[in-house]
């Protein structure tokens, strides 16, 4: 099984745990702040991205949904809301980002629509063949071994559902690279030190979306990984993708 540059990209270089367990303790500490962070530093189009990304399930009318690396449930309510399926599930290896998803959704009263669970993308804790739809929202790049969780979603997705994967990517207009750069440089590591307290979080994220196989090339991981179907949608000038999927 291939393995990615940004599978490497780990939050603490000094630390002698994996990549998937930096990145589980890395979002317990800034899950308290993670969705004001989410809606500050991208000016609320984050939901935007993740309506576009869903609307790409609504001609398949999914009934049971995954929603990997989940993290608060964003995703998981917005998919109840826009599509009604009978079931979502989410997972995490973050506790602490899957708490405040729990409270998210026992406030709404969804809880017997929607169940966030600890899992792992690569070894997801459910049979071959279960799910219409899987959906991953800017957590492939956190991934350990890409491919390897890819092949994973193959796995739990039925014959002919759909996986949905946004994810962030860069620019490739000239005059909008400057300012992305600045954002990606200054701002986004700025405002995560102050208003998280964490700034090694954002340097993290910086350089996994530096990393990350976008575009053209993540479209063939997924050919290489067994979907069929495959397509890539540039949002915003390009920083961001959604990348779909069926299996055979």
């Amino acid at each position: 099984m291939a393995n990615y540059d940004h599978d490497k990209v780990v939050p603490d270089k000094s630390s002698l745990l994996g990549k998937k367990q930096q990145v589980a303790k890395m979002f317990d500490t800034i899950a308290f702040r993670y969705d004001f962070l989410n809606r500050f530093l991208s000016a609320g189009i984050d939901v935007s991205w993740r309506k576009k990304a869903l609307k790409e399930l609504k001609s398949i009318q999914p009934q049971r949904l995954l929603d990997v690396a989940t993290g608060t449930g964003d995703v998981a309510i917005l998919a109840l809301e826009m599509l009604q399926p009978q079931k979502i599930t989410g997972i995490d290896i973050s506790e602490g980002m899957l708490e405040l998803g729990r409270k998210k959704i026992d406030k709404l009263g969804a809880n017997d629509r929607i169940e966030l669970i600890s899992g792992d993308s690569e070894g997801i804790p459910f049979n071959d063949a279960t799910f219409d739809a899987v959906t991953v929202a800017f957590g492939v790049r956190n991934f350990e071994n890409l491919e390897k969780g890819l092949k994973e979603m193959l796995r739990v997705l039925k014959p002919g559902g759909k996986l949905v994967v946004l994810e962030f990517s860069k620019p490739k207009q000239a005059a909008f690279k400057g300012i992305y750069n600045l954002y990606m440089n200054v701002v986004a590591p700025g405002f995560g030190s102050m208003i998280a307290k964490n700034k090694e979080a954002y340097e993290y994220l910086k350089e996994s979306m530096l990393k990350f196989p976008e575009g053209q090339q993540f479209v063939q991981i997924l050919d290489h990984s067994g979907y069929i179907n495959t397509t890539c949608k540039p949002l915003t000038m390009g920083i961001c993708s959604i990348y779909t999927g069926t299996k055979r």
